[in-house]
């Protein structure tokens, strides 16, 4: 799954891995990305971290803004 990958080189603790995995399986969810090797599933994970270190902290809105800056429905 892209998500842990990318968050092995990220120094945040187990609170802040936690939101962003919740953060990326919602909006995975709410895409209906099934594949987790999807490019697209990539995108999205690269998106919730960096959206996820702007300092915003609940998961839905972390989903709705990284499905809001990839432009996706």
């Amino acid at each position: 799954m892209p998500i842990y990958r990318l968050l092995q080189n990220v120094p945040l603790g187990p609170d802040e891995i936690k939101r962003l995995t919740d953060a990326y399986e919602h909006t995975l969810s709410v895409l209906s990305v099934k594949d987790r090797d999807d490019l697209l599933a990539e995108l999205i994970a690269k998106k919730i971290i960096e959206i996820g270190q702007t300092g915003l902290k609940d998961p839905a809105q972390i989903s709705a803004r990284a499905i809001e800056v990839i432009g996706l429905p």
